[in-house]
């Protein structure tokens, strides 16, 4: 076990250890000395601008993009401004943030994606110092001006400038500042000699540490933790005052000895530690300071020019040949792995050991932690060491142990042991060389998987994502489709390779797969300027209303058009029809229409009803005479005035006439004599009839009176006599004109009969007038004229004279038993004789 304590370092009640993570791959001649550094968090992309080894004016610096193990990922000639500060975001792009005030965003290749300013007047003033910082609101930039005013933005994906309040009396940059993230507010803290302030939206505040010692004179460095809870403040003295981020409680002080301004200064504190502690850096030497009662400390002699990154549980160093780790070590790692541990896990480990020597000291270890009743806790504690280890060997040491402790286990529950293999495999795949992402396990589990697979994506890394997604079983649409989306997305973007090649290596490899839109991947393609390309992709989109869409963006419409109405998708045909409508001139969309019968169909429809003169005009151009004469009669109906009324019949007539549709044009001519007649009748009788139709005329005149009106109206129209019979039968029951009525059926032979006679008269109550007609009837319907005048003998002897056996029941369904038994027994009685015949 001692190669494991080896780099441990005991500091209080915990201890420390240095952990190398890589050889740099590298070449840096120099080391870090003539370079900017940044280095993201979470195990992210390092950054270096190098400046010119000569001084020349025309050298530029030189801008590389390394992975944490050192291995370049881009690198180009630096041609814009000076640069103030090197950072990455919270999704690693890369911002440079220049003099003039400009920040330049870049992805992990070194792609330009944008920029934007931090204000027009540092165009002017200059950027005298900026800082990079993380916050709940994403990745923010916070500058001093040439004027010492601090211009901060919270989030540059939506950039909010704003200018905080002046520092009063300051004359020049301050000894110190830092970003502090509290209470969703974002603050800047600066040192000023030995004066403290914060400043905030509406001011700035002087503030005092508590307990500060007073041989303190001047702050020179102060930084803040990963959370941005606690606080360090390095003082000229060589004194270090650590405490909480709103300085109101001191967790200790320490003097260091040390009156050189440190190079750097970071916190480094595992989460739920008891022990925080600080690392503080000169130009080769690491001092490490923690809280204890007795404030003790210890440092490292360092080779090479270092640079410190904050993490979340622990400090990077990235020095010019190699990457360290800094970290407290595990409590449960320092129960295992420390001398005469006498910890279940310890004992389990060693008993495991034992047993692969195949010696029975194995069954007296396990013994002594059976009497302890620890082989539960000796299971979990290797478990646990095990998600805390780099190496793959001591992994691998103490996952066997604990697999060795829960053969002896009845109930001990698998979930922590396989969630820990798991989680230790796709750690050790990131953590591996080639790919450069030294995560610990806790910043594993701080960043999420979903987030560590966008990293990947990010990366290009696209079977290593692919894998790691099938190894953890993530759903497809959150994982395998999301990393082959983005390997299409980034395949459409090789100009080398031809489009035919391109779509078919996009549809072989994505085929199918669910959660994926081809017109993504197309609108990518489109963006990059390939259309040709993005066209050729939609074709494997079967969702026609996601390929419509970007085909009208790509000012495809005729190809859009068709696929719309392949869709069979009448609103999106009427979306693109929209479209073709305000981007072409009225002569072209019409030509258009007219190769497209169901676009055409649907528009006439859409016309029909919203825009009846673009609905003429399609109607002129394409000479249809017929649905031209049709418009006009529709539109002769929504005028108010006569006059207009009859020039739109008359234009309807002249249309019908080129359509040679003599019936139409007919029947235009007699509905504007009808007219014109009821034009005259209201003129000379006063009865507002115009706009009724011919039946309605009839019935209206008769209603009145107007007979001879009637008359001529009933002859030069040529109504039907039944018709004509049936509506003034119905007018002159109506107004119970009963004599007229009589006078009526005796002008001449009635067309319909005389039974509607009887009928209107008992409709309208009046049985006295309804027995006028019975006896005119024809035999065939005078059973049904007694019955309606509710005369059942008559009925009755009709019945029987005629001897038909449906008018026998009819009868019969109408008698009741009591009142009409006489009847009933004559109609059975011919019934019974009928049927011996």
């Amino acid at each position: 076990m001692a190669f494991v304590t080896a780099s441990w370092n005991p500091l209080g009640e915990a201890f420390y250890r240095k952990i190398e993570l890589y050889e740099m791959g590298w070449n840096l001649k120099e080391g870090l000395r003539n370079c900017q550094i940044a280095a993201a968090p979470y195990g992210g992309p390092i950054a270096l601008l190098k400046e010119p080894q000569r001084s020349s004016p025309s050298a530029r610096p030189q801008l590389e993009i390394y992975t944490s193990s050192g291995s370049p990922m881009a690198s180009f000639m630096w041609k814009s401004g000076v640069v103030k500060q090197l950072g990455w975001t919270i999704s690693d792009d890369l911002l440079c943030v220049q003099e003039d005030g400009t920040v330049l965003v870049y992805d992990l290749f070194g792609s330009f994606k944008r920029h934007f300013s931090m204000g027009n007047e540092l165009v002017q003033s200059h950027v005298l110092e900026a800082k990079i910082f993380h916050s709940p609101y994403g990745t923010g930039i916070a500058v001093l001006s040439g004027a010492y005013r601090f211009i901060l933005a919270t989030n540059i994906e939506d950039i909010k400038l704003r200018r905080l309040p002046e520092v009063p009396g300051l004359q020049g940059v301050p000894s110190c500042w830092t970003v502090l993230s509290q209470d969703r507010q974002t603050k800047v803290l600066l040192a000023t000699g030995a004066d403290l302030y914060i400043l905030d939206n509406t001011a700035c505040t002087p503030v005092s540490p508590s307990g500060f010692s007073p041989q303190a004179t001047n702050i020179i460095q102060v930084a803040g933790s990963f959370s941005y809870k606690y606080l360090a403040l390095f003082t000229d003295s060589g004194h270090v005052w650590m405490g909480s981020a709103n300085l109101k409680e001191k967790l200790c002080e320490v003097d260091t000895k040390m009156r050189t301004p440190p190079t750097q200064m970071a916190w480094c504190w595992r989460p739920k530690s008891q022990q925080p502690s600080v690392v503080i850096m000169w130009e080769k030497y690491l001092l490490f300071l923690a809280l204890v009662v007795l404030n003790l400390l210890f440092g490292y002699n360092l080779d090479n020019e270092s640079v410190l990154v904050p993490e979340l549980d622990s400090v990077r160093i990235i020095s010019g040949t190699h990457h360290e780790l800094l970290q407290e070590v595990p409590v449960v790692s320092e129960e295992i792995f420390k001398i005469a541990s006498m910890a279940p896990g310890a004992l389990l480990l060693e008993a495991h050991k034992e047993y692969e020597k195949e010696s029975q000291k194995a069954d007296e270890y396990l013994r002594e932690i059976k009497e302890q009743d620890g082989l539960g806790e000796a299971v979990k504690q290797c478990v646990e060491a095990a998600g805390y280890e780099h190496e793959p060997e001591t992994q691998k040491m103490l996952l066997r142990a604990a697999s060795f402790g829960k053969c002896f286990l009845s109930n001990f529950r698998p979930e922590q042991f396989v969630s820990t293999c798991r989680d230790l495999r796709v750690l050790n795949a990131v953590r591996d060389y080639t790919v450069g992402i030294p995560l610990t396990l806790q910043q594993y589990k701080q960043m999420t998987v979903q987030v560590l697979i966008d990293r990947l994506v990010y990366r290009k890394l696209y079977p290593l994502a692919i894998e790691i997604c099938r190894y953890l079983k993530i759903p497809e649409y959150q994982g395998v489709s999301r990393v082959l989306k983005h390997w299409a997305c980034c395949k459409v973007q090789q100009k080398e390779e031809a489009d035919e090649v391109i779509a078919r290596m996009v549809s072989l490899k994505l085929g199918e797969t669910a959660g994926i839109s081809y017109s993504d991947i197309a609108a990518r393609a489109y963006e990059c300027g390939r259309t040709e390309l993005a066209i050729k992709l939609l074709e494997f989109e079967p969702r026609s209303g996601e390929q419509v869409p970007l085909l009208l963006k790509m000012k495809r419409s005729q190809l859009a058009l068709s696929k719309a109405i392949e869709s069979g998708d009448t609103d999106l045909v009427y979306t693109v029809v929209t479209y073709l409508k305000n981007e072409m001139n009225r002569g072209d969309f019409f030509m258009t229409l007219r190769n497209q019968p169901i676009a055409l169909s649907l528009y006439r429809q859409f016309c029909k009803h919203q825009e009846q003169d673009t609905l003429k005009d399609l109607y002129n151009q394409d000479d249809d005479h017929q649905e031209l004469g049709n418009f006009y009669v529709r539109a002769s109906y929504q005028e108010g005035r006569l006059d207009t009324r009859m020039s739109c019949l008359q234009n309807a007539m002249d249309e019908y006439n080129k359509a040679k549709n003599e019936f139409n044009a007919k029947a235009t001519e007699e509905e504007m004599r009808l007219l014109r007649f009821q034009r005259r009748l209201e003129e000379e009788k006063g009865e507002r009839m115009v706009g009724c139709s011919l039946q309605d005329t009839l019935h209206c005149l008769l209603i009145v009176g107007l007979h001879k009106q009637a008359e001529q109206l009933y002859k030069d129209f040529r109504v039907p006599d039944k018709r004509y019979w049936w509506l003034k039968l119905n007018a002159l029951a109506e107004k119970e004109d009963w004599e007229e009525m009589e006078k009526f059926s005796k002008t001449k032979k009635s067309p319909i009969g005389y039974l509607p006679f009887v009928d209107v008269c008992i409709k309208h109550h009046n049985k006295y007038e309804a027995r006028k007609y019975v006896s005119k009837v024809t035999p065939e319907q005078k059973v049904k004229a007694h019955i309606a005048v509710g005369d059942l003998e008559g009925a009755a002897e009709v019945a029987i004279e005629r001897r038909n056996e449906g008018e026998i029941s009819l009868v019969l369904s109408h008698c009741t038993a009591t009142t009409d038994r006489t009847i009933v027994d004559r109609l059975n009685r011919t019934r019974a004789t009928a049927g011996k015949k």
